[in-house]
């Protein structure tokens, strides 16, 4: 079995923060649309590094795709049902995909291939989320679970329970062993991946929670609801600072950017990415 390294190391990206300390410019313009699925895209990341993303959709497959063309380097095949989540291995060599067929699958990007499919979820999966070690890899499902999988001994090594219903996203404190929940029974939770424990719950959406996130520091949360509602957490207090009502679209994800002073929340059926400066509470 892996183990978990020490906990709260340096967040290796932090640079990025200071890196952006100038005040945020907000002149955004269409360059390009690229055509890759048959059906809904469901989730886009940025390689870490690199000029590619990776795109996944309801489709069954995701395609690693270079930039600025968006000509297509890579399609994963092998899910038997629409992808839900992806997420590079803190190295970038590596991908990990989550889908609605109950598995979590990793693959390797040098070759598209796929070297290990997770089994244990009993209905779909929707997130997934890599230790900063890349040892681990989280998942949350609509069988209200989460579940910590061990990429050596490629076992499941904790289930997480707790929440109610649907547990719709995941996602690991940057470089620790803290990962935090959001679920449609509308609470956040804070777990310690090496016991599987529920150290706190967060409480304050009235709706179901589609996503949450840390900021690159880590010392504050955003999460967003069924309902437009984004609320922004102090984490290192587990206290709310403020509620945002961007409704009545249900808010589908939400992130910062790198210098931690600006939030992106997508709204659906709506279609809206909207981007709002921490400083103040308007768009």
């Amino acid at each position: 079995d892996s183990e978990f390294p020490t906990d709260m190391q340096p967040n290796p990206n932090l640079y990025l923060c200071k890196e952006n300390i100038g005040p945020a410019k907000f002149d955004y313009k269409l360059n390009n649309i690229f055509r890759l699925h048959e059906l809904p895209v469901s989730c886009i990341i940025m390689h870490p590094r690199k000029d590619i993303l990776v795109t996944c959709g309801e489709d069954r497959l995701w395609k690693l795709v270079g930039l600025p063309k968006g000509n297509v380097l890579l399609t994963g095949f092998g899910h038997t049902d629409w992808l839900s989540n992806c997420c590079f291995h803190p190295s970038g060599n590596k991908l990990a995909t989550s889908s609605g067929d109950t598995t979590v699958k990793l693959w390797d990007l040098s070759k598209g291939d796929c070297i290990l499919t997770f089994e244990g979820h009993n209905h779909a999966v929707w997130s997934c989320t890599w230790h900063s070690c890349g040892d681990f890899v989280a998942s949350s499902s609509l069988d209200t679970t989460s579940k910590i999988w061990d990429v050596n001994s490629e076992r499941c090594r904790c289930t997480l329970y707790g929440h109610t219903d649907s547990v719709n996203s995941i996602e690991f404190f940057p470089c620790s062993n803290t990962l935090l929940t959001g679920s449609a029974d509308k609470t956040l939770s804070v777990w310690d991946a090496r016991t599987g424990n529920c150290e706190q719950s967060l409480y304050g959406h009235m709706h179901s929670i589609n996503d949450a996130t840390f900021t690159p520091r880590g010392h504050m949360i955003a999460s967003c609801d069924a309902c437009g509602v984004t609320k922004l957490w102090d984490f290192r207090k587990l206290l709310p600072i403020v509620s945002i009502d961007i409704g009545p679209s249900p808010g589908n994800e939400v992130n910062f950017d790198s210098s931690e002073e600006d939030l992106l929340q997508r709204n659906h059926p709506s279609n809206k990415t909207l981007l709002r400066h921490m400083d103040t509470p308007t768009l």
